[in-house]
């Protein structure tokens, strides 16, 4: 297991840390990798982010459907479809940990990958519809199936010529991974923790109902799927906007501040709460962007397999309705959970937590370079051993004091054993958790941001984001299935869909129910290797992109289909 963890930290500092190093910090080759096709696709197309905004609300509204065109699913069905998988544990966690380790600043790097992402987002789908295959007519096609199959692997290998299709199969080999990952299993594990830490729900209990939930959507295709997130991912983003928006009512005088403060941190950055270096602009950029492809996905290449499937013979009208997404996604949703958060104070703020020795959540930090093995810590009368070279620190934020009970009257003394993972009092009795002031991160974080927030109206708010991280969770998964199938469906034909429908399955009942320590490690690894092969593609593939644009715009192609 030592060695797995090592090879995972190694794999994830070659992704995401590995760069040329300017003014003595690394910028990481995947950042400078995003950031530069995002700009280099708003130039070459004009910004189309900006201009084609409206026109992709207009499209999306129903207005040009002609549902005689090819495609499984409506214009708004493959969007949700797409926000459904987007949308989710990113948008909550997400967004606490960016900040977390990133400071206040990491939002507008979050806000500015998502700008550069809507242009990233518009040609990645426009691409995939344009070299999408179509099933041709067939009365006995299980619709199960569905009858498109598009994304990345077929624009690779069909835009840029066979030649490129091992390139094409590393991608969708890599995507199923990721789809087992970072659109299943965290999805699962984090719904599950919550539903345990806030009503004592056995995790295998949680994990037996939303495997069962996401079974019976994903077995009808797409078809079932476009149906469930056209309902789901409106209701999940309404109810969760509305909540953060009466926080912000409440704490309306430091909106504006909080606001100035993000652009600030941004490029002046502050000493953050965690994490090696935190203070740094590269660490906060980092952080910002990192979460900010997690949570909208611009340019890894998921998203166009869901529009593939809309139902549309001019490959740019869906396009203008992909680049809503990271608008939606981050610059509305995320931004929403970030100025809670900050607004709240609790981003930075030691509240009393229960400190499980064996969680995950716990590290231990030197104070100052020892060749010594530490294996204990003293703690006297609740304060740890001046002279100990290393500390217990709660997501990475050292604790000073410990306690036996909740409410901090009994201070602990005694030591506490590293690698057993338990604390000895001076009487001999042994505690496997203790309790003190600590810095929290990820889902509790926004919870508890959300109780605070809305506490004038009684202590429910944290519920808000328990429901949400329910919601975003299934839905989430449910849309991610259906970018694996496509994958399976590319790389083994049809023969394959259900047996990776039940290994997605299995693999989210294993998600909800065991502790995977470096499960965001783990998904971001995967993020990073389907990332890469995709922006050579669409940097290769931006003249015809740029040609259809042209083409769609000069035409105006929907002013025929105009229902008004």
């Amino acid at each position: 297991m030592q060695l797995f963890h090592q090879a995972v930290d190694t794999l994830e500092h070659y992704i995401w840390s590995f760069g040329p190093s300017v003014a003595g910090e690394s910028i990481p080759f995947i950042v400078i990798a995003l950031l530069g096709t995002g700009l280099f696709l708003t130039v070459r197309l004009r910004f189309l982010q900006f201009r084609g905004l409206l026109h992709g609300f207009a499209v999306t509204s129903g207005r040009y459907d002609d549902p005689t065109e090819p495609g499984d699913v409506s214009h708004f069905q493959a969007l949700t479809t797409a926000l459904s998988a987007t949308v989710g544990i990113g948008n909550i966690a997400g967004v606490a940990i960016a900040i977390h380790f990133g400071g206040p600043g990491a939002l507008f790097w979050m806000w500015m990958t998502a700008v550069l992402g809507m242009a990233t987002k518009y040609t990645e789908v426009t691409l995939a519809q344009r070299y999408r295959v179509i099933e041709t007519d067939d009365s006995d096609k299980d619709v199960r199936y569905g009858t498109v199959s598009g994304g990345p692997m077929y624009y690779i290998e069909r835009g840029l010529g066979p030649a490129w299709k091992p390139l094409g199969v590393f991608f969708a080999t890599s995507l199923i991974l990721t789809s087992f990952l970072t659109g299943n299993g965290v999805q699962a594990n984090t719904v599950a923790d919550v539903l345990a830490a806030e009503f004592g729900i056995a995790t295998w209990m949680t994990g037996l109902v939303t495997s069962t939930i996401v079974f019976l959507v994903i077995v009808g295709g797409i078809s079932r799927i476009g149906r469930v997130t056209s309902i789901l991912a409106p209701l999940m983003a309404t109810v969760y906007v509305s909540a953060a928006l009466i926080v912000l009512a409440f704490h309306y005088q430091l909106v504006l501040p909080t606001l100035a403060l993000i652009v600030q941190e941004a490029f002046n950055p502050s000493a953050g709460v965690a994490g090696t270096g935190a203070g740094l602009f590269v660490t906060t950029m980092m952080w910002g962007v990192r979460r900010g492809l997690f949570s909208n996905e611009g340019g890894m290449g998921s998203a166009p397999i869901a529009h593939s499937a809309a139902r549309t013979d001019e490959p740019v009208s869906e396009g203008v309705v992909a680049l809503l997404e990271p608008f939606i996604d981050t610059i509305v949703i995320c931004s929403m959970t970030g100025l809670v958060l900050l607004v709240t104070g609790v981003w930075n703020e030691p509240v009393p937590t229960q400190l499980a020795l064996s969680s995950g959540d716990i590290t231990y930090e030197s104070r100052h370079s020892s060749e010594t093995v530490v294996t204990t810590i003293t703690v006297q009368n609740g304060s740890p051993d001046a002279d100990s070279t290393v500390q217990l620190a709660w997501h990475d934020v050292a604790v000073d004091r410990f306690f036996l009970d909740p409410d901090h009257r009994e201070p602990f003394t005694g030591v506490i054993e590293i690698e057993n993972q338990v604390a000895v009092a001076a009487d001999g009795e042994t505690y496997e958790q203790l309790y003190g002031m600590a810095v929290e991160n990820g889902a509790p974080l926004t919870a508890l941001a959300f109780q605070r927030g809305l506490a004038p109206l009684g202590p429910w708010g944290h519920y808000i984001v328990i429901l949400s991280v329910l919601l975003f969770a299934i839905s989430t998964a449910i849309s991610w299935s259906y970018y694996g199938d496509r994958c399976a469906n590319y790389l083994l034909g049809a023969r394959a869909i259900l047996p990776y429908k039940i290994l997605f399955i299995l693999m989210h009942f294993a998600g909800a129910i065991f502790a995977f320590s470096t499960v965001w490690t783990l998904g971001d690894v995967a993020l990073g290797l389907v990332t890469f092969p995709n922006l050579i593609a669409l940097v290769l593939l931006s003249g015809s992109v740029s040609q259809l644009t042209r083409s769609y715009f000069e035409r105006k192609p929907w002013l025929s289909k105009s229902r008004n």
